[in-house]
């Protein structure tokens, strides 16, 4: 391997491990702090946020950007300690680095498909990692000079040379140790809300201690938008809410049942846990939430509430103003949301001042036909069930 050739991996190195060093502190701020908003979030399809929060920003639970970090440190230490003049692996660290970074390219490509493909996000810290990887690739690639099928046989000969050095097997110890405590010690994401399993079936029995309950419960007076509806069932959300993530997921069937038939309403109500739109949530920290919930107000004069509604909750670890901001434009096909804005957030305003005079303390939270359900996600056979008992009274 020549200086040259030498230096230049160095440097692809250094840049790499630059570039996945400031993903993984964005990463961990994302996790750490939900108010954050990283430097190169500018819009909902330019985002590092989109992709770092996505399903494909991590493996196993553990970051992309730390395995990142990990090979880039692995490459600086082989080619800065077998690489050196005096080194007797020399010759074979490039075929080294060459297969490390074949097999870092591939896993390269397949996030740059999953980033622009699949999320229809640009990742400009992603794409330096991706940039360094090539360049690593091409690099040891043209100063590779041992036949690639020859490195099984060299490599237990080259480690006992790599490892008499002592300073080298203190650097490898070092190493190892680091990479499982910051595997270890990184924080996890939350858990993703699984898809809802198809509505179950009540016995007899649960369908009788159902209505016992039911007939129990208190019935407080609620404006009516559908007069003509026999059963309305409001629900005040939030879009930043885990569980009201859940609940949309888990209600997809129930909604889709009653899709037909006029006696049936459901009317989703927003209760943003902000502040600035809910005088009730003072000390919320969802910052988010109020864009949120407007961009679905303004969405509805285009005909793409639930579109937008999907695109906040598939993106909900996410969201910071301005990405919902370019969402609402994108998505919801919003020409003008900073001029709709102040409007749609009397409207919010609206739902979450209804929401404090009913006692709604948390999200999400559904009343069936003035009657408060438990707080969280009722399983939908319950409330169908529920539906079933008032259609049949109001006959």
């Amino acid at each position: 391997m020549t200086t040259t050739s030498r230096t230049l991996l160095l440097a692809s190195a250094a840049f790499g491990l630059a570039a996945a060093s400031a993903s993984s502190v964005v990463h961990y701020k994302l996790l750490t702090n939900p108010g954050y908003t990283s430097f190169c979030d500018v819009n909902a399809t330019v985002s590092c946020t989109q992709a770092y929060l996505s399903r494909y920003g991590s493996l196993f639970g553990v970051p992309v950007a730390i395995f990142g970090v990990l090979f880039f440190v692995l490459v600086l230490l082989l080619v800065g300690l077998g690489g050196a003049p005096a080194s007797r692996v020399r010759e074979s660290v490039p075929a080294y680095v060459f297969a490390l970074s074949t097999i870092a390219l591939a896993f390269s490509l397949y996030l740059a498909w999953a980033s622009y493909i699949q999320l229809k996000t640009f990742c400009m810290l992603c794409a330096a990692t991706y940039a360094a990887v090539i360049a690593l690739f091409i690099i040891a690639g043209g100063a590779t000079t041992v036949p690639m099928t020859t490195l099984p046989r060299r490599a237990p000969r080259d480690i006992r040379h790599l490892f008499s050095s002592p300073a080298a097997l203190v650097l490898a110890i070092l190493y190892l140790v680091g990479a499982g405590t910051v595997i270890a010690y990184f924080p996890s994401e939350p858990p993703r809300p699984q898809a809802a399993a198809p509505m179950g079936t009540l016995t007899d029995q649960q369908r009788a201690e159902l209505i016992k309950w039911w007939d129990m419960q208190p019935r407080v007076d609620m404006s009516n938008p559908a007069p003509a509806a026999k059963v309305v069932v409001t629900g005040f959300s939030d879009f930043q809410c885990p569980h009201c993530r859940s609940a949309h997921e888990s209600y997809r069937g129930l909604i889709a049942k009653y899709a037909g038939n006029p006696q049936v309403r459901f009317i989703a109500r927003a209760f943003p846990l902000e502040g600035e739109c809910n005088p009730n949530a003072p000390g919320g920290n969802h910052m988010a939430a109020c864009e949120a919930a407007a961009a679905v107000v303004l969405a509805r004069q285009t005909g793409k509430a639930a579109v937008m509604e999907d695109w906040l909750y598939e993106h909900q670890i996410s969201l910071t103003p301005s990405n919902v901001r370019e969402a609402a434009k994108d998505v919801g096909g919003i020409a003008d949301f900073n001029g709709g804005y102040a409007k749609a957030l009397e409207e919010v305003k609206a739902d979450a001042r209804m929401g404090g005079l009913l006692g709604v303390t948390s999200t999400p939270t559904f009343f069936l036909n003035g009657r408060k359900l438990p707080a969280g996600v009722v399983p939908p056979e319950y409330i169908d069930a529920l539906i079933a008992v008032e259609l049949q009274r109001a006959k």
